[in-house]
């Protein structure tokens, strides 16, 4: 049975080449669709992980709820023996401590008067320490433009579009004017060890990276810290697992009842809007597959139609013969089905195409991100998952189906009593 409709429809392409080419087109768009925003949204939450907000975050309940102004008079003291206990307790994740801080990164001339001067935003990581992760997770050495990394205390690495507009390049002498933890003026003179391009603008506008001792000392943040990053061992966010951990790290350090400088836990998903968004990203998964849905749906169903008014005496003959209604129905289903199934399998093939060129050569949205405050790369890629496989099967099978299911119900209405009338008509 199954051989003799795919033989109908190879044979009489009128009633298969558009439907063929609507599943093509509607399974294309939602797998190219799907691989986009999904490699759009890993773009985003990777990003904000090893630049702002890691896996997870830890930082005192003061400095998180006025965590957007990067308030050091509210860091946690004590970061030593925190991160000693968060790497006892939970070996799983790799920890390091961040501080960001803001400052005028004043420039001499050969007379020690001010030559340039730039606002600078600052992060301050550990790039001294043997063992440190920070160089791994900031990709420093891809990053690295001109110079070389920080090798000697009193060392910084300073975004390279920044540095080209102050006028300076490695071995520059640069001087810090900011606050200290406690309110005071801090002055520090730094030398410029190398300049970065991260590919993110809010990093490039205008980035000053800094080792952590040294920030702590011109701050005067001795064993402070504003945050401790955690981050997977694989580098996969999963956020059922983070959530976990920090309801578990936050009922274990007082709950709602600690004091405001005490320890607590946000997820990725729980900073910067990030849940705001992976909502949305959600959101538009689903409103793509119906929409997508419906479209194809109404499309083949006025497709059935038309084809069921060029078989009307096809359809006559076979209940003349003796075809049961139920069969002919499910026949007409099936042949939908198979027309369904064979332009998903190319519709897939093409999207996939297109996915992975996308994925590896990826669409500069540089010039789009100039006034950018989310932390995004300049250059956005797909992203093609397991998923994207399977992906453009479900419009395409599901809009055949409901097209057919519709279409093929005024095979009911045929009154098999009438049939004799019918032809001599």
């Amino acid at each position: 049975m199954i051989r003799f409709l795919v033989k109908g429809l190879l044979r009489d392409r009128a009633r298969s080449l558009l439907p063929f080419t609507t599943v093509v087109l509607g399974s294309f768009l939602t797998v190219l669709g799907y691989s986009w925003f999904g490699g759009m949204l890993s773009e985003i939450t990777g990003s904000s992980a090893r630049f702002t907000s890691g896996h997870v975050k830890v930082m005192s309940r003061a400095y998180a709820a006025e965590a957007d102004q990067t308030p050091n008079d509210l860091a946690f003291v004590g970061v030593r023996a925190l991160l000693d206990e968060l790497r006892r307790d939970h070996p799983g994740l790799v920890w390091t401590p961040r501080t960001r801080f803001g400052g005028l990164v004043d420039v001499p001339d050969e007379n020690g008067e001010t030559r340039a001067q730039g606002p600078a935003a600052g992060l301050a990581v550990d790039l001294r320490s043997t063992g440190s992760p920070e160089r791994d997770l900031l990709n420093l050495g891809k990053a690295l433009v001109r110079g070389r990394l920080p090798e000697a205390p009193g060392e910084i690495l300073m975004s390279d579009a920044f540095a080209e507009r102050l006028g300076i390049g490695p071995g520059s002498a640069a001087t810090l004017i900011g606050a200290t933890m406690y309110g005071e003026m801090a002055v520090r003179n730094f030398v410029v060890a190398g300049t970065v391009r991260f590919g993110v603008t809010v990093m490039d506008r205008g980035a000053v990276i800094a080792d952590i001792a040294d920030i702590q000392e011109a701050l005067a943040m001795e064993d402070a810290a504003g945050e401790v990053l955690g981050f997977f061992r694989d580098s996969v966010y999963r956020d059922g697992e983070a959530a976990a951990l920090a309801a578990a790290f936050n009922a274990a350090h007082g709950g709602d009842g600690a004091g405001e400088f005490a320890p607590v836990m946000r997820t990725l998903r729980e900073q910067a809007g990030l849940a705001l968004m992976l909502d949305l990203a959600a959101s538009v998964y689903s409103a793509m597959f119906v929409v997508f849905i419906l479209v194809m749906s109404i499309v083949l169903w006025n497709s059935g139609l038309m084809g069921s008014l060029r078989r009307y005496g096809e359809f006559g003959i076979r209940l003349a013969l003796g075809e049961d209604k139920g069969r002919l129905y499910r026949s007409l289903i099936a042949e939908g089905l198979a027309i369904g199934f064979a332009g998903s399998v190319a519709g897939t093939a093409l999207g996939l195409a297109v996915a992975y060129v996308l994925q590896t050569k990826g669409v500069d949205i540089g010039s789009m991100m100039q006034n950018a405050t989310v932390v995004m790369t300049d250059v956005v890629r797909a992203r093609v998952t397991t998923a994207s496989w399977f992906i453009g099967f479900v419009p395409g099978l599901a809009a055949t189906f409901l097209g057919r299911a519709v279409s093929g119900i005024g095979i009911y209405k045929r009154e098999t009593a009438r049939l004799a009338k019918e032809f001599e008509g």
